[in-house]
């Protein structure tokens, strides 16, 4: 059986955040993710979900700076 759980996934373009790791409700199935379930979001949610992900993706480059990427 199918179901939705949170997990952290490589955003592409989903709510509107691209090219950093986040935590976003997805569809997982026997082989892993299927997809990314998009839900709605209040105004509030949604500029919270982006300040976490750009903290992780501040916290991705510089990792990666140091040369640990």
């Amino acid at each position: 059986k199918k179901k939705i759980l949170p997990c952290c996934v490589y955003a592409e373009g989903e709510y509107d955040i691209d090219g950093t790791f986040v935590g976003l409700p997805v569809k997982l199935g026997r082989n892993g993710i299927e997809e990314i379930v998009q839900i709605s979001l209040t105004d509030k949610e949604k500029k919270e979900l982006h300040i976490s992900a750009g903290h992780v993706k501040e916290l991705c480059d510089r990792i990666h700076e140091l040369g640990h990427l």
